[in-house]
């Protein structure tokens, strides 16, 4: 290039330069409703709560300006919590709302969920169901609805650098892959011991002394189903389980196939008489199997609790308890029957890690 050319080019470059500087302090990006409206229910801590003016929250409706000053008031209640899947469900559609529109905030409201998940597990790796909220029995380490599980496989997501979570990985990667070691040796801790027995895993735990808890009047002290397989299948996630891994996957699978209820079956049925309008029975059914989603501590035996904390028969819950809550169910079906199968042939004798 020749000298003369220099004054030339620098006339194109400062021509260009207020047109440049508008494009880079207004970049455009495509909008998401449903990610905007989950930045603006995002609490302080950085979480997300499960409902909003106690129903649940909804991320397709239109938040009006009154409700919109509200939410960023300073004196916001900051009810986040990990139930119901709130705040990995919402760190997981940011993550990918930002892959979609290349939104910068979303990644940011995602960031924010990470940290919230992070500060939230205690050092003994478990994970309170709500925080920084640990008011009743919001402060026990929790299984239920596999609270705690979510929370360990999105940040092994990011350690893994699964799909769009990988976006995380480069500021998160380490620190999630130790909380997610923490959360792995917790959950092996958890596994509940019956006269020196391994069997499965309960629903909720107290922080401190690490035995199973009681949360809602009618979920005592129990060994827990459904949270149980989900345990399980992240135990089996793991790429080169360990022998205490793999002691804790066989023998939880032991315990659901022992306590199987063969041929039987749930029955729902139209029930104009009673208060629900329904009712459910349990009816026998050849080839069919249920298991009680709680089993005792003592007897391990089906438990069913009503509103007072009494255990009482299936039958003799009130309707509204019978109908409105899931007492049966086959949670463990396609675990035994498909998946534990397989992993077996992955992870044959001698293939665990030491």
């Amino acid at each position: 290039m020749t000298p003369s050319i220099y004054p030339r080019l620098l006339l194109v470059l400062l021509a260009a330069l207020p047109a440049a500087c508008a494009s880079a302090a207004a970049p455009t990006h495509a909008g998401d409703p449903v990610a905007e409206n989950m930045l603006l229910l995002q609490t302080p801590s950085g979480g997300w709560s499960k409902h909003y003016r106690e129903k649940k929250v909804d991320y397709a409706r239109t938040y009006d300006a009154a409700e919109r000053a509200a939410l960023h008031a300073p004196g916001r209640h900051d009810d986040a919590t990990l139930d119901n899947e709130a705040t990995t469900r919402e760190i997981a559609y940011l993550v990918q709302a930002h892959a979609r529109t290349g939104n910068p905030a979303y990644l940011d409201g995602a960031r924010r969920g990470v940290e919230y998940l992070l500060r939230a597990q205690y050092a003994n790796g478990g994970w309170p169901q709500f925080y920084p909220d640990h008011s009743s029995y919001r402060h026990q380490i929790t299984l239920n609805d596999d609270a705690m599980v979510h929370a360990i496989g999105l940040l092994q997501d990011i350690a893994d650098r699964r799909g769009d979570m990988a976006l995380l990985a480069p500021e998160y990667g380490p620190r999630a892959a130790a909380a997610v070691q923490r959360g792995l040796d917790s959950l092996l801790a958890l596994q509940v011991r019956i006269d020196g027995q391994p069997t499965i895993w309960a629903a909720q735990y107290d922080e401190t002394t690490l035995q199973p808890a009681k949360a809602r009047a009618y979920e005592l002290p129990s060994l827990a189903v459904a949270e149980s397989v989900a345990v399980v299948r992240l135990l089996m996630r793991q790429p080169r389980p360990d022998a205490r891994t793999v002691a804790a996957i066989e023998s939880a699978a032991r315990w659901l196939e022992q306590h199987r209820l063969p041929d039987l079956a749930l029955h729902r049925f139209d029930a104009p008489a009673e208060e629900t309008g329904k009712d459910v029975r349990v009816v026998a059914e050849p080839g069919a199997s249920l298991w009680a989603r709680f089993y005792d501590l003592e007897r391990q035996q089906p438990l069913f609790v009503d509103r007072d904390s009494r255990p009482v028969r299936f039958a003799d819950l009130p309707n509204e308890r019978r109908t409105g809550y899931g007492w049966y169910g086959t949670w463990p079906e396609k675990l035994l029957a498909q998946e534990l199968p397989r992993w077996r042939k992955v992870h044959a004798a001698g293939d665990a890690a030491p």
